[in-house]
């Protein structure tokens, strides 16, 4: 202010005193201002040190994968006593979050605020709608994803070891406590529907049935590391085969039998979330959750449709380029069936995902800058959980923990898997999709931890397919028929907004779901059918992927439109990524921001 006042009036020496007085007399209001936001500012952080400890504490299996190694030896408790526990705990946190004084923080700490409370109302929704009475879905659960632990676990010492066995041994109270959790979704009506637990047995049975020392358990016991000696080796080695004989095998022995005799059986035949007890509301809940915006499922509904149709035009006029005599359907059947689009091999497969991926490598400078350091590899989706995935997943790494990200691709029944929907693919799910994402928001600093890994789909996905189509300007798509594969792709997403609406709201049959989504995109009826069962089983995330990207797309539409000239598109990138994963009300403000700034 002095400085200020002398520019202004420098033959003034009356107001330059002036000015000092004022300067010096706003000096103990300035300080206590300070005072305060810093105090505001520690009580929030403790909240958030809170409740990552807490975190932490409750899943043992996130902790080990976080680097936290203290409970390597347990898995989570799941009791409905513990879910309740954990849901009381964060109604604690809301009540004190109520009590911070968000005009006291900055802009960040305001994002970090708003994502928080967020997190934990979706939390506490859950607990209240019952979703922990349905641990599973399409793609499985806790008995599926059980295996992956041995990925996230040290192997160094014979104190590592035995902290795996004894997480082995766990399992089986593990999958009892799952199973009375189960018993009650029966008792209480929440129920799967029946239609998408067909195929289940396949992740249990193999484990249940395997030989002992070709089980995926027992694989961390076949090269040990020198550090352990010959007596120990064998004397960890009887012991492995004692817990995966006595517990692991036995314990996916019960569960196939509940499921066989009592899950299966009375599942529900009907398929809406709106189906399950005050089941309107609880999709209305996961809406919100996975939009983060204020939409109905009627408007999402509408939406969809107007974005099938533009699309659909979009891919008439591109089959027309391609000189193809026949009708939209023919041309469907021909990209289905025509030997030149498939790879004769799983090899040949992950050798075209990856040259994709190098190829997109290279063009990530001329579009972000800086680059993250976290690289990623290539691998195709386990064969346990093969039959009944997607097309494609990003496994997230950790720099600070040694492990790269993972692109997944799914090499299970080649003739279902398209090369021309690679490019798309690997842009979403790779670079500059989901591994940049979560490559930026883990190098994040001065955030809080809960920042850092936070994923919301709305954010992530509709990121990821914003990157499809950033494929187009970065010179991706070599061949009329990639370019068809990145409007499939498309518009499977729109087909998304129409069908899980349509399913969980408006009662629209599995064939009705199948038969919209097949007419409308090239995915194969193999992936159609899966994809139909996922969302089924998932309600309400398929809407994630398109309402993200639309919103992304208004909001660099916005930008472009506002700066004029002054557009630079590595800024308006940087600004997207700057914060990890954040809902989309929060991500028009940071644009808003940074136009304004700018």
């Amino acid at each position: 202010m002095t400085i200020f006042l002398k520019l202004i009036y420098p033959r003034n020496s009356w107001c330059i005193i002036l000015s000092c007085w004022t300067a010096l007399a706003l000096v103990p209001s300035c300080t206590q201002e300070r005072s305060n936001s810093q105090i505001t500012q520690e009580r929030l952080y403790q909240l958030f040190e809170r409740e990552w400890e807490f975190r932490l504490k409750e899943n043992p299996v996130f902790a080990t994968s976080m680097g936290v190694h203290s409970a390597n030896d347990r898995l989570p408790a799941v009791s409905e006593r513990d879910q309740r526990r954990r849901a009381d705990f964060r109604r604690n946190l809301l009540a004190q979050l109520e009590e911070i004084d968000t005009k006291q923080l900055d802009e960040t700490d305001k994002i970090n605020y708003q994502l928080f409370r967020f997190l934990q109302e979706d939390a506490i929704a859950q607990f209240e709608n019952k979703a922990y009475l349905i641990p599973i879905n399409a793609e499985g659960g806790f008995y599926s994803s059980f295996p992956f632990i041995i990925d996230r676990m040290p192997f160094h010492s014979v104190e590592d070891y035995k902290n795996y066995l004894a997480r082995l041994a766990a399992f089986s109270q593990y999958t009892d406590a799952h199973i009375t959790l189960m018993r009650k979704g029966i008792e209480q009506g929440y129920m799967p529907p029946k239609v998408i637990l067909k195929g289940y047995e396949s992740g249990i049975l193999m484990h249940r049935d395997a030989l002992i020392e070709e089980s995926v358990f027992y694989k961390p016991f076949l090269q040990l590391p020198t550090s352990v000696s010959a007596v120990d080796k064998i004397e960890l080695q009887e012991l492995a085969r004692k817990v995966i004989r006595d517990s692991v095998a036995m314990s996916y022995g019960r569960l196939a039998d509940f499921m066989a005799t009592e899950y299966v059986p009375t599942a529900r035949e009907t398929l809406g979330a709106s189906e399950l007890p005050n089941g309107e509301a609880w999709y209305d809940q996961r809406v919100k959750f996975f939009t983060t915006l204020p939409y109905t499922a009627e408007e999402i509904f509408q939406i969809g449709q107007l974005e099938v149709r533009r699309i659909r035009r979009e891919m008439d006029s591109l089959m027309r380029s391609t000189g193809f005599k026949g009708d939209f359907a023919s041309f469907l059947e021909f990209l289905r069936t025509d030997k030149q689009f498939y790879a004769s091999s799983p090899r040949e497969f992950l050798m075209h995902a990856s040259y994709w991926s190098k190829k997109i490598d290279g063009r990530l400078p001329e579009f972000f800058h800086p680059l993250p350091r976290s690289p990623y590899g290539v691998e195709p989706v386990p064969a346990a959980i093969a039959p009944k995935y997607t097309g494609g997943r990003y496994v997230p790494g950790s720099y600070e923990n040694h492990r790269s990200g993972t692109y997944w691709v799914n090499t299970y029944k080649l003739g279902s898997r398209p090369l021309y929907v690679l490019p798309a693919l690997t842009l979403h799910e790779a670079v500059p999709g989901h591994h940049l994402q979560n490559a930026f928001a883990e190098e994040l600093e001065g955030f809080p931890e809960f920042r850092r890994q936070t994923y919301l789909s709305c954010y992530g996905e509709g990121w990821a397919l914003y990157c499809e189509l950033l494929g187009k300007e970065m010179g991706i798509y070599e061949t009329p028929y990639e370019e068809f594969g990145r409007m499939t792709y498309e518009m499977w997403r729109a087909c998304r907004l129409v069908v899980d609406v349509g399913l969980h709201a408006k009662g629209w049959s599995r064939q009705q779901a199948i038969d919209f989504l097949a007419s409308n995109t090239a995915l194969s009826l193999h992936e159609v059918g899966t994809e139909i069962d996922r969302y089924i089983g998932w309600p309400g995330q398929a809407l994630s992927y398109k309402v993200g990207e639309l919103k992304i797309r208004e909001l660099r539409q916005l930008a472009e439109e506002e700066l004029g000239d002054a557009f630079d598109l590595h800024e308006f990138h940087r600004v997207i990524l700057s914060q990890g994963a954040v809902p989309l009300f929060i991500l028009e403000e940071m644009v808003e921001s940074y136009i304004e700034e700018k």
